[in-house]
């Protein structure tokens, strides 16, 4: 892909300003999904105190990017294509201010870093694949990855999904139980 950055590449900035982040989207949860999936940009999420500095020393880092920012995100962008690249999550939603509190270290080519706990990464892929705010194919890659996940893991606990899920919404705990208990059963997952 051309003009393609590295997640490991935006890791080490990263790591090097001391910034405390996690990597998600495709790249932060493909550990948990038995397959690699790769896509155009890089996804971490940064809290409020570090996010500024995070941004700033991405656009450093990659001079090609420019910074279009939103409530929810900082999307840094192709200046030429206008392609994003990185998105820089904010922490404004429930579940994406518990995220630093279930996490797994990962170590690559000498950098650390956290995922997603698996019962996160299932959290954060199920309030995608049911948002209103994303477009319809965009919703079904994520229902793609979560039943992909729940698949390859045996090992859910299911308590504390639940307990995540009720994050996404009020509620939210039973259905996203619900839908483990589908993909385990064979039954197809109705969005």
């Amino acid at each position: 892909m051309a003009d393609f950055i590295r997640p490991l590449d935006v890791i080490r900035v990263l790591n090097a300003v001391k910034v405390k982040f996690m990597l998600l989207g495709a790249y932060g949860v493909s550990g948990w999904m038995g397959e690699p999936r790769s896509t155009k940009d890089v996804d971490v999420l940064v809290s409020s105190r570090g996010h500024k500095k995070a941004v700033q020393a991405l656009l450093a880092a990659f001079p090609q990017l420019e910074a279009e920012d939103h409530e929810v995100v900082t999307r840094l962008k192709d200046r030429g294509t206008r392609v994003v690249r990185i998105d820089v999550m904010k922490p404004n939603q429930q579940l994406f201010r518990q995220a630093q509190q279930h996490t797994h270290h990962v170590e690559s080519e000498g950098e650390g870093y956290t995922i997603p706990s698996l019962e996160m990464a299932l959290a954060m892929k199920f309030a995608a694949m049911i948002s209103l705010h994303r477009a319809d194919e965009n919703n079904l890659t994520d229902a793609r990855d979560f039943i992909v996940i729940v698949k390859a893991n045996r090992e859910i606990d299911l308590e504390k999904l639940d307990e995540l899920g009720d994050l996404v919404y009020p509620g939210g705990g039973k259905e996203i139980v619900e839908k483990v208990r589908q993909v385990r059963a064979g039954e197809k997952l109705i969005l």
